[in-house]
């Protein structure tokens, strides 16, 4: 696993000790099994975003002291540049870029998913209400039992307490993700 993961594990492991919460509590307050809860904070394995953005919830910080070991500053505004949001590797193929990641106390997490074409959906489910819009390419979207071809200038907003996942379609996408 790369240097990232191994850091936000890590992360993980010590909020979770710091609120002296066992494994087997922070699994169940997480929807995992325990065996997928270690490792994730073992590193052995990919924490998904849906992941990330709980366990801050559940140990009270921002995702961002998760992603980086620092808390969010900014309080006005935060203004990312193009390509300079904080990466968040997640899931091979997947490539997620943190948009306000600096901005404290946000209500939102906006991300820029960059998809590479190779790779399946993979199935997931989180909390809250989730935004999906179409910035370059093709994207799958996956709700549930139906099936959505977004392309460019598209969107889709939905329900994500039910199982779904994004795949480019006829070569790499990007769409703008926006989890409420």
């Amino acid at each position: 696993m790369s240097d990232q993961i191994q850091q936000i594990a890590a992360r993980l492991r010590e909020l979770r000790e710091l609120r002296e919460m066992s494994q087997e509590e922070a699994a169940a307050k997480l929807g995992h099994t325990l065996e997928e809860y270690r490792d994730f904070e073992d590193g052995r394995a990919d924490i998904p975003v849906s992941l990330l953005h709980a366990a801050a919830e559940l140990f009270g910080v921002d995702m961002t002291e998760l992603l980086t070991g620092r808390a969010p500053r900014l309080r006005s505004f935060c203004l990312t540049r193009k390509g300079e949001g904080i990466k968040v590797e997640r899931y091979k193929g997947y490539d997620f870029q943190s948009l306000a990641y600096n901005f404290i106390h946000r209500s939102v997490e906006p991300l820029l998913v960059t998809v590479d074409p190779s790779m399946e959906a993979e199935l997931v489910t989180h909390p809250g209400q989730e935004f999906n819009y179409v910035v370059e390419g093709t994207v799958m979207v996956i709700v549930g039992e139906h099936e959505f071809i977004l392309h460019e200038g598209d969107s889709l907003y939905f329900d994500p307490t039910i199982r779904h996942g994004q795949r480019a379609v006829g070569g790499e996408a990007k769409f703008l993700t926006i989890i409420l």
